[in-house]
């Protein structure tokens, strides 16, 4: 049995495996540039973040209906039960999908007929949360967030996501005023590629209680610092960083000593179908990789609960972390 955890950055676009992009594509007559999965597989290597979501985005193509976007869910939350996740808080891109003339409606609607009943189907309880294209203008954004109005119910919390230098987070501030009027949760990606300061500006700017990816926060020791005294959780994913080549191998990977300054690191996998690994594959190659010992790894644990949404169930979050730590390795 793996060890329980929650997983708190995650794009579901991002679980879509070579076989059921096939699949999807058979039921809705899109036609695929590639001749067989083996050769989208190939694809899969990429040069940088902008090289990766080229294919990202290019692939979307395939999902068209609720169907698709429930079997796409269904199918994650599968393999990540089965790698110990309990928790999961799902991104999802609207946009992308609305510039295709699939409307919200039909995303929502279609995610969460997989995960209104995750936790019976697969004991994974679920959030929902609704990513803005950093690349696209703040007037698509609020456009969105309006779009998601009659949602809201299903939806969590707001995030920031896609290409990241040169699109600072000062640029979605009215879309995040007017998401927290709203009583959403918010959280950005910040200091993946772009440089230590977006991560002081997610903060100050938008408002984010935590930051996607933040590896770029060791370049700057007083940001450090304010992370570990405002305990602002960090969701790192250390097979997409390898992959999309944020650090050449994953031996040298700042995890451990971002632990070591006491920052609140959670492990996660981003968009496993393109960079090789699901939660539970990623806990396993920081531990083969970077030599973390069994107590570390329940940090890892213990800090994606705390770090969970789950405010509106606090009961079911001392559950999780009873478990973490109840866990025999």
């Amino acid at each position: 049995m793996p060890l329980p955890k929650a997983e708190l950055h995650l794009h579901i676009e991002g679980t879509l495996e070579p076989e059921l992009a096939f699949e999807l594509a058979a039921r809705n007559g899109v036609a695929l540039p590639y001749a067989d999965t083996e050769a989208l597989r190939e694809a899969y290597r990429f040069e940088d973040l902008q090289s990766f979501l080229n294919l990202y985005y290019e692939l979307m193509a395939v999902l068209r209906t609720e169907r698709d976007f429930e079997d796409l869910a269904d199918a994650y939350l599968a393999r990540a039960a089965a790698q110990g996740v309990r928790h999961a808080e799902i991104f999802f891109d609207p946009q992308a999908h609305l510039a295709r003339g699939v409307g919200m409606g039909t995303v929502v609607e279609g995610l969460w007929r997989a995960l209104g009943d995750s936790e019976a189907t697969h004991g994974v309880s679920t959030r929902l949360i609704m990513c803005f294209l950093r690349d696209e203008s703040a007037e698509s954004a609020l456009e969105t967030l309006d779009a998601a109005k009659p949602y809201l119910d299903r939806i969590t919390g707001v995030g920031l996501d896609s290409a990241e230098v040169g699109h600072p987070p000062v640029k979605f501030r009215a879309v995040y005023e007017a998401a927290a009027a709203l009583g959403l949760r918010r959280v950005a990606h910040a200091g993946e590629e772009g440089p230590p300061e977006y991560i002081t500006e997610a903060l100050d700017v938008l408002g984010v209680e935590r930051v996607d990816h933040g590896l770029r926060c060791m370049e700057d020791p007083a940001l450090v610092e304010r992370l570990v005294r405002e305990r602002i959780p960090l969701t790192l994913c250390p097979l997409s960083n390898v992959r999309l080549r944020t650090v050449d191998v994953l031996a040298d990977h700042p995890l451990p000593a971002m632990l070591d300054a006491g920052l609140v690191c959670t492990v996660n996998s981003d968009d496993p179908a393109y960079f090789g690994g699901y939660a539970g594959d990623n806990f396993d190659a920081v531990r083969s990789e970077l030599g973390l010992d069994e107590e570390r790894l329940r940090e890892l644990a213990r800090n994606s609960f705390t770090a969970s949404f789950l405010e509106d169930d606090e009961k079911l979050r001392a559950r999780y972390l009873a478990e973490v730590e109840a866990y025999v390795f």
